[in-house]
């Protein structure tokens, strides 16, 4: 175990509980005047009594220290400052350094986590209102699944509804081989605005759709096997979006309206009999407990229609039903944006009320605000539309292609091509995740494809650089080693950030604010570079050289492991 503040609270704990009589918490945290610092005793005076000084003095009495700490201090009006030993560092470190993993377990207590993300509209190509939930939700699978959770994907298309009987009808007009070619060169949205400019023109074709949408809700065949065409073709587009963005979303992971279907019928008739269901103007309603109108009115959500149909409550209904009683999903998280944080809510607090959601069950909405342009609005293109996602991800691999061929010509055409795709598509995922996801951010190009400051490529080429320490000294990686001895105060600096990996991992794992893990990562990048510019690797001897290389190959697989739980590629030249 290399979680060094776990480490420290779980030997105070028992201290400050004995002085207490009752658990404490250390609130162990790391400081400019030690290598961390306990002040949970200054909180203790107001049950207790007395000096917060004597208090922490009595605490360290009782503490078992002596194997982990070279230092013990009260400062201040009652801090415990803890140095840790040069033996304990070292220990600590030959440890990590021995497991694949860096020191972080599999969960005790896996859960079945269904990660609802990216949720694209079929028949429309996705834009940039889609970067967020898709970069998010795959960081979130793939973490979670690091820790050794069972993860279910679940991407919930657009593929069902009025808009499929106006989409189907054009098909029909234009021939399915004509459609099927502009399908398949994915030109979905000059399909789909072929056909709304026919709705809105041709009162004829609006009635035809009308009809066929009426059609393809009574399972009509005919209407169906030209919608499944549109579906089929729809995703393939999707799945080429997802290789290039390197999102782990397959085939088998999506699951749009249209699957629930034939499900809506028994959410409307479980709820009347749970006594859920009100009329409201025609229309069968569920008033959740606690969410009201400007007006101090219950607010509905609209399960069926006062002319019959189903409205999206009725299908996320079913669908957070179906991901408890069918999936026997234990943590449920939605990566969608802020707007919809009240309708999840009552979604939330709905599936409550009927006995689907309990404990141990928990729904999450895992919001995030908006990408914004230079003029600080929505990002959109010169003619106002939305920017489509494979455009914006294009420009970043094409202008990362010219930055990495001016670092470095002597790479070959086939190396070059792959390390621009990973910085240009990194850098776009790494600018989204190391802002706290709740705010919005400015998508500026220069700015994530820096190589200085907190950016991908800045991440990516302190990995490629230490791989060239490797490469030029002729060594491996010492992976089995004794004890390390570190000499240097830059070499306890980068020691201390390396252990901190499996706590900020297990946090993250928790709170899924991956802003947390991208400054981490940029922090022990730092103190990496201000090891390596004062401490000599290739060029020391003896067992001083043997701890250099260590720390040079725990930050090459920490920047590693990090930026792959991030979903970012580290090319080991660049």
């Amino acid at each position: 175990m290399a979680d060094v503040e776990e480490l420290l609270r779980r030997r105070l704990a028992p201290a400050f509980e004995a002085v207490a009589g009752q658990p404490v918490d250390p609130a162990i945290r790391r400081s400019q005047h030690a290598d961390f610092q306990s002040d949970a005793a200054l909180a203790l005076v107001r049950r207790l009594g007395g000096n917060p000084r004597d208090i922490a003095a009595r605490v360290v009495e009782r503490a078992e220290l002596g194997d982990l700490c070279s230092t013990v201090e009260i400062s201040g009006p009652g801090f415990i400052n803890l140095t840790l030993s040069d033996e304990a560092l070292g220990r600590l470190l030959a440890e990590t350094t021995a497991d694949e993993r860096l020191g972080v377990p599999r969960a005790e207590r896996p859960q079945t986590v269904t990660v609802d993300y990216s949720a694209p509209n079929a028949a429309k190509e996705m834009h940039v209102g889609h970067l967020r939930s898709t970069i998010i939700g795959d960081a979130a699978v793939r973490l979670l699944e690091f820790c050794g959770h069972t993860v279910i994907r679940q991407n919930h298309l657009g593929d069902w509804g009025t808009p499929f009987g106006m989409l189907v009808e054009h098909l029909l007009d234009i021939g399915e081989a004509e459609a099927a070619h502009e399908l398949s060169v994915g030109d979905l949205n000059g399909f789909y605005q072929a056909a709304r400019r026919k709705f809105d023109a041709d009162e004829t074709f609006q009635e035809r759709s009308r009809r066929r949408v009426v059609l393809l809700q009574s399972g009509d065949e005919a209407t169906l096997r030209l919608w499944r065409m549109l579906i089929t073709e729809s995703q393939k587009y999707f799945l080429a979006v997802y290789e290039l963005l390197g999102a782990r979303l397959d085939e088998n992971d999506f699951y749009g309206e249209s699957y629930y279907n034939d499900q809506l019928e028994s959410v409307v008739d479980e709820l009347a009999e749970l006594g859920l269901l009100r009329d409201s103007e025609g229309a069968k309603c569920v008033f959740p407990e606690g969410f009201t109108g400007r007006d101090g009115d219950p607010l509905p959500l609209i399960v069926r229609k006062s002319d019959g149909g189903f409205g999206y409550p009725a299908t996320d209904l079913a669908t957070i039903r179906h991901r408890l009683r069918k999936l026997h999903a234990t943590r449920l998280l939605y990566v969608v944006g802020l707007p919809q944080r009240m309708h999840l809510s009552m979604i939330f607090k709905t599936a409550e009320e009927a006995g689907w959601l309990t404990p141990p069950a928990r729904a999450e909405h895992i919001g995030f605000g908006s990408v914004l342009g230079s003029d600080g609005k929505i990002l959109r293109t010169r003619a106002g539309a939305s920017v489509k996602l494979v455009d914006l991800l294009e420009e970043a691999v094409t202008r990362a292609s010219a930055i990495v061929a001016d670092k470095n010509p002597d790479l070959d055409p086939e190396t070059r091509a792959a390390v621009a795709r990973a910085v240009g598509i990194g850098a776009v995922k790494y600018a989204d995740l190391s802002t706290d996801r709740v705010k919005d951010y400015v998508f500026d190009y220069d700015r994530m494809l820096s190589f200085d400051g907190n950016t991908a490529p800045y991440l990516q080429y302190a990995r490629a650089r230490i791989c060239s320490i490797f490469r030029r000294g002729g060594v491996e990686p010492p992976r089995d080693v004794a004890p390390l001895t570190l000499t240097e105060p830059t070499e306890r600096a980068l020691a201390l950030q390396l252990l901190g990996f499996e706590g900020l991992v297990a946090q993250v794992a928790e709170n899924l604010e991956f802003h947390r893990l991208a400054q981490y990562l940029y922090s022990v990048a730092s103190a990496f570079t201000s090891f390596y510019e004062n401490c000599p690797v290739l060029n020391a001897e003896g067992d001083v050289r043997t701890a250099r290389l260590v720390l040079c190959d725990l930050t090459a697989r920490t920047l590693k492991l990090g930026l792959d739980l991030l979903g970012i590629e580290s090319p080991d030249q660049m």
